[in-house]
């Protein structure tokens, strides 16, 4: 385990590039941890360390990380073998560490989220089922009204307000208590970043934002799509699909894969996402410890 993104990427970069797809979440997240340190960004206040899992042999089985500046600040686990998960459990439990949310690859989370439960007389329960896509073909929406530009500064607050909605507005499509579960946001000083990098896309109609698309930067050649927002008032006139497309097209043209987390419970977006050629990949889950 260790605290220092580059020392986790030193160790574990042959693992995340021999599946880049699956690891995205990972590598996206590491590298963006050591750009920021190479910035001179001080380290955050919430828990955040990465973690390597070896076999009997050596070999990277798989890798964990805290790194989630949300309550109950999450880990992502990928791969952990079920006999693994009881000795992640016990080291956090020594180190003092209260987990309450576990989210990643199955059966790994399932099996991690279970041993943390089980050391502290807990429960667990299934938060949401969510399903890996990657772009094959993109097959470009008919013609939507408006026209896509890059988020600035003057929008930061317009952001902030789409992001932090697209937690409540997506669990209560996918018919989940909106005040339940774990919360995601995003922070200030992030979007700014974000925003800064040419990672936030607004689709305009009449100079007027009605959809919000966010990507991240490619680690190992994938680049990973997400939020994808669009307020109540503004649904069902494929602005959606339209800032998807034009984002995927974009990073396509620069060489990325492109891939996207839905969320399985919402048939819409997972219709749209076809619709536009994602192909599913891989299931995972997100799990509360209670």
């Amino acid at each position: 385990m260790t605290a220092d993104p580059s020392a986790f990427l030193a160790e574990a970069s042959g693992y995340l590039q021999a599946d880049p797809l699956l690891t995205t979440v990972v590598s996206t997240v590491t590298h963006r941890a050591v750009q920021q340190a190479t910035a001179g960004t001080p380290p955050p206040d919430y828990p955040r360390w990465w973690a390597v899992v070896r076999d009997h042999g050596g070999e990277i089985a798989g890798v964990a990380m805290r790194t989630a500046p949300f309550p109950p600040h999450p880990l992502f686990v990928l791969g952990v073998p079920i006999e693994a998960a009881a000795a992640l459990a016990g080291e956090l439990r020594d180190r003092g560490e209260e987990v309450r949310g576990v989210n990643g690859s199955l059966p790994a989370a399932s099996s991690v989220a279970s041993e943390i439960a089980r050391l502290c007389g807990g429960t667990v329960r299934t938060w949401e089922h969510t399903r890996l896509y990657e772009l094959k073909n993109l097959i470009p929406p008919s013609a939507v009204p408006g026209s896509p530009r890059f988020a600035n500064g003057q929008d930061l607050e317009l952001c902030l307000t789409w992001f932090a909605a697209f937690h409540d507005d997506a669990a209560e499509q996918a018919g989940r208590d909106v005040s339940d579960g774990a919360v995601t946001m995003v922070t200030e000083h992030d979007l700014k970043e974000r925003i800064s990098e040419l990672r936030v896309l607004l689709w305009e109609v009449h100079g007027r934002p009605v959809h919000l698309c966010g990507f991240n930067a490619p680690s190992f050649g994938v680049s990973r799509v997400g939020p994808v927002y669009t307020p109540r008032e503004h649904r069902g006139s494929g602005y959606a699909s339209a800032g998807v497309a034009e984002v995927s097209r974009r990073l396509l043209a620069e060489g990325s894969r492109v891939c996207l987390y839905t969320d399985q419970a919402n048939p819409t977006s997972n219709k749209i996402y076809r619709a536009l050629g994602f192909e599913p990949v891989v299931d995972m889950a997100n799990f509360l410890v209670e």
